[in-house]
């Protein structure tokens, strides 16, 4: 009697037990998944082209300014026209930037061109963290520069 009892209670637990060895994944990274998967993973909505502004964990002197800056201007003339990240990609362990868009400098700013929902190429922006002090200038570099690669 007690072996059959002992029996059943494992028949009854085995289907919890073998389910509680199953790992699923909840997110995050995956190396299983390529950046273009992971993307349309993380942003399901229709992917609008990108402007990455990526720092480093050793800034610039010039860089929390232009970042501040590309801010304003983005708020200012693309919000609702191109998606808009800032990130530390020395610190960012879900993807590898650094390979990605081959980054090196403590500021890079990353055109990201998204067409049809793919992603098509990206363009760096060189030298705006030395355009700082004339916001006027940085202003219309920064906006000829994303106009002529992303388009509006």
């Amino acid at each position: 009697m007690k072996k059959t009892l002992l029996t059943a209670a494992i028949l009854t637990a085995a289907p919890f037990i073998a389910q509680a060895e199953q790992l699923i994944y909840e997110g995050g990274y995956n190396p299983d998944l390529s950046f273009q998967q992971y993307v349309e993973q993380a942003y399901p909505e229709e992917r609008k082209s990108i402007i990455y502004v990526f720092t480093s964990n050793n800034p610039c002197y010039g860089c929390p300014q232009t970042v501040s800056l590309i801010q304003q201007y983005y708020n200012e003339l693309y919000t609702n026209v191109y998606d808009f990240q800032v990130i530390n990609y020395q610190q960012d362990q879900e993807y590898n930037y650094t390979q990605a868009y081959n980054l090196s400098d403590p500021l890079e700013i990353v055109l990201v061109k998204i067409e049809d929902g793919e992603q098509t190429g990206y363009k760096k922006l060189h030298n705006l963290q030395f355009q700082y002090d004339d916001p006027i200038s940085f202003k219309q570099t920064f906006e000829t520069d994303v106009n002529s690669y992303l388009g509006q």
